[in-house]
């Protein structure tokens, strides 16, 4: 029995390790992949952080590249290779949780192949779990190729004939600037007035000025936090309007239904369309682990990470756990401080 176990191996998962390390803590991090950064991995060809070099450090080891730099998905996933590395940090891989719950006081984690037992937990898998697709989905002509964003790595992937991307966020975006790219006629469903703020402003990044004005601390229980995590997250670092004003990009507006024949969207049907870009998010799933509550968002019940429901169990690399930066990559570390002062606290009460 360890006395931590951590559920998942990504930063959050990784910057509470490095915590528990320096207080000698006993513990083991268990993950569904096969390797370190498996998850970017995943991810389109080109994707890179909106986030500059010198906002993605974890802590104890700073990303090793220049001030100013956007970091690549491969990047991402060497530094977080190299950072378990450099710090010894003990995962099993291959483990995909399948139930937790806490029996006598111990919890008690199965998962496929094996049991595992700790005194308190740490669930670090992240927000995104299920891709989600619209039911119409299953109405479409079996020809067409359809792809969710999880899955999506070049235009190459498409086969010959006009593309339909769905989805307004930072990652169906960045796929409709691609693929309209390559001159191939794509049809975009989703709202037009997407807000959108570049990468940089009067010769700082946008993080500069984020940090500047305190938009990255303000915390979700504040009424300005409130507000601002319930609002539509801006698109950052492209120029949608011109975009969308590309002769090849044609904005439908919303998917209503679909059929064998044609794809019927508020501005009209199409029937020329053979591959679709799912870029429609995903959906938590909490649901393994017994006895627990959750918000509106379904995402466990919790204040700052730690647990409303079961003493021992913590959250951490949830969107807004705290603040803006929470699920970010140079922005978990004070999660991680936060829920390691609390451990510590307990322990010593």
């Amino acid at each position: 029995m360890k006395e931590f176990i951590i559920i998942g191996a990504g930063q959050s998962g990784l910057s509470m390790a490095y915590n528990l390390s320096q207080h000698k803590k006993d513990y083991l991090i268990l993950d569904a992949n096969e390797h370190i950064g498996a998850p970017w991995l995943k991810r389109w060809d080109s994707l890179k952080l909106f986030t500059p070099t010198e906002y993605n450090h974890l802590p104890g080891m700073p990303f090793p590249f220049p001030k100013g730099y956007y970091p690549n998905k491969y990047e991402v996933a060497d530094y977080l290779k190299s950072y378990a590395d450099k710090f010894s940090i003990p995962i099993e891989f291959n483990q995909k949780i399948i139930s937790v719950k806490k029996v006598n006081g111990i919890f008690e984690i199965t998962s496929a192949t094996a049991n595992y037992q700790a005194k308190q937990l740490i669930i670090a898998t992240g927000p995104f779990h299920t891709p989600y697709t619209p039911p119409c989905h299953a109405d479409i002509a079996k020809d067409v190729k359809q792809i969710h964003s999880e899955n999506y790595k070049s235009p190459a992937q498409l086969q010959e004939g006009d593309c339909l991307v769905v989805g307004a966020g930072d990652s169906g975006v960045q796929i409709l600037s691609e693929i309209a790219d390559t001159g191939r006629k794509v049809h975009f469903s989703g709202t037009d007035k997407i807000p959108a703020i570049p990468q940089t402003f009067l010769g700082k990044t946008l993080w500069w000025w984020f940090t500047k004005i305190g938009f990255l601390s303000v915390n979700r229980y504040s009424k300005i936090g409130q507000w601002l995590s319930k609002g539509v997250q801006p698109v950052i670092g492209t120029d949608v309007k011109s975009l969308l004003a590309k002769d090849n990009v044609l904005h439908m507006g919303r998917t209503l239904s679909a059929d064998d024949c044609s794809i019927k969207f508020q501005k009209g049907s199409v029937s020329s369309i053979k591959n679709i870009i799912w870029a429609t998010g995903f959906k938590p799933n909490f649901f393994w682990i017994e006895d627990i509550s959750f918000d509106e968002m379904n995402y466990p019940s919790n204040y700052r990470g730690v647990s409303k429901d079961i003493d021992g169990l913590f959250f951490i690399g949830l969107p807004w756990l705290y603040t803006r930066g929470s699920a970010t990559l140079g922005g978990v570390w004070k999660d991680a401080n936060y829920l390691m002062t609390h451990i510590l606290a307990k322990q010593a009460a």
